[in-house]
């Protein structure tokens, strides 16, 4: 079974930044909007991972994301974005190291896994970053693929995830997602509309870093 991982290259300078929590006038989750050349992709932000979400919403206000690229799309598994060393890169330039010079602390809750559509922080791999910070701007949006009863039972076998929830079970059974990232990255959102626009960007031809030959731009807003 491929694995594939979800990490930052290069240094990030490690940074606590707690961020004031996002003034919410009603119990409404926020939402933000991802405008890219391939179409919209509207996702829905979870109150139980203030940090994540706050920090999302101040970026996206600043215009941070403005006329980034998904720097790196792997069918099946995910996009991502979040790099501003992205914006006006040129071809054949290596994309991932960048960021606002900060990580967030972990926001794990076991309600929140890697369905398909789920919103995950990106970040640097455990040999240099044990504790499982988050990059405090990249992020990726989960394809994945649907999994058989016998293809979750084996990864519960081998140790690759705790004994499946019957939730669980059922969506990575019919909807799909990417099991084996479960616990070790921070779930903060997901795809309320625009699946498919995720699905087109996934299916683009990439380079030997995975970026798609076609540039995919986006800006991110918030909306209600």
């Amino acid at each position: 079974m491929k694995k594939h991982s979800v990490i930052i290259s290069g240094i990030l300078i490690s940074l606590f930044f707690f961020f004031p929590l996002y003034s919410q006038e009603d119990n409404t989750p926020t939402h933000i909007k991802i405008e890219s050349s391939v179409g919209d992709i509207v996702l829905m932000l979870y109150d139980d991972t203030p940090l994540h979400r706050d920090n999302m919403i101040k970026l996206a206000e600043e215009g941070f994301y403005n006329n980034q690229i998904f720097h790196r799309v792997i069918s099946e598994f995910m996009i991502q974005g979040g790099d501003p060393h992205s914006v006006g890169a040129a071809r054949g330039q290596r994309l991932g190291t960048g960021g606002p010079g900060y990580t967030i602390p972990p926001e794990f809750n076991t309600s929140h896994f890697h369905k398909k559509g789920a919103l995950a922080a990106a970040r640097r791999g455990d040999n240099v970053n044990p504790e499982k910070h988050s990059s405090g701007s990249q992020f990726y949006i989960v394809q994945g693929k649907v999994f058989s009863s016998d293809e979750l039972k084996i990864m519960e076998q081998r140790g690759v995830h705790k004994p499946f929830t019957a939730e669980e079970t059922e969506v990575y059974t019919t909807i799909g997602g990417t099991p084996h990232l479960d616990g070790a990255y921070t779930v903060f959102g997901e795809v309320v509309k625009g699946l498919d626009a995720v699905d087109r960007i996934c299916s683009l031809p990439t380079d030997a870093y995975d970026r798609p030959f076609e540039d995919i731009v986006f800006k991110i807003s918030v909306i209600k």
